[in-house]
């Protein structure tokens, strides 16, 4: 792993910027308003606010994922409501200020029946944050075609503290690239504020030629897809005011 971060080192630094962690410090934090109505979707067991953020911008959090038993473990009184349903056909009320939206793309079979619920639970002014990687990148690639049980023995095997993390759910990676997301966002009346693309992961830095072989996939990819190659990206959409509002 160093001598692959050596080997990047000599990389533009646009190409190494992490998007996960530039999601959390950068744009995360935009998402803590005061007396807002926060719905972390696929947030489970690890919800996005704690509970010294939430007790301090007086926010209402409601819980939004798959699995009534993943919200159950999260810490307790972090959630003011738990909707434990499917996000491709749930369609919300339009009462939240804020949807987050970490790392819960590409594990729903349904990118734009996800995307429309996204809108539907945004009222009018109200900005989904969602960091996701790209249907594109070479790991996601591989995802697709293993099996699941094998990809959960490779991954725990290689990155062993993923074994007790928010890790190994089944991937799809349905629209689930930067031009699919901008399209449906467009779709369901939504408007892109704000689009980062990111170049970077780290599944491949364990093994150098590895390494070096996705980042060779990775430059061919860019000379067919162009942006659409990132590995990673964050959007911001926002639900434009109703008219009446706006003036």
């Amino acid at each position: 792993m160093r001598l692959s971060r050596a080997i990047d080192g000599l990389l533009p630094s646009r190409l190494r910027r992490d998007g996960n962690r530039t999601f959390l410090a950068d744009f995360a934090p935009h998402a803590l308003q005061p007396g807002a109505v926060l719905y972390d979707v696929g947030g489970g067991s690890q919800p996005f606010v704690n509970g010294a953020a939430k007790q301090q911008y007086d926010m209402t959090v409601i819980g939004l994922d798959i699995s009534a038993d993943e919200m159950a473990n999260a810490p307790a009184g972090i959630y003011d409501r738990m909707i434990a349903t499917d996000l491709c056909t749930y369609r919300g009320d339009g009462d939240a200020d804020v949807v987050m939206c970490q790392a819960t793309m590409e594990h729903v079979p349904d990118g734009a029946g996800a995307i429309a619920a996204i809108a539907s639970i945004l009222k009018p002014g109200g900005r989904a944050f969602i960091f996701a990687p790209s249907r594109n990148a070479l790991f996601a690639r591989l995802n697709l075609l293993l099996p699941q049980a094998v990809k959960e023995k490779i991954l725990f095997a290689l990155f062993p503290a993923k074994a007790t993390g928010h890790d190994g759910f089944p991937a799809f990676y349905d629209n689930c690239t930067p031009r699919q997301i901008a399209a449906l966002a467009a779709k369901n009346g939504l408007v892109v504020e704000q689009r980062v693309l990111f170049w970077t992961s780290s599944y491949f830095t364990i093994f150098v030629p590895a390494y070096l072989v996705w980042r060779a996939y990775q430059g061919l990819s860019y000379l067919f897809r162009g942006d659409n190659a990132a590995e990673t990206f964050i959007f911001v959409l926002a639900k434009p005011p109703k008219v009446d509002d706006a003036r």
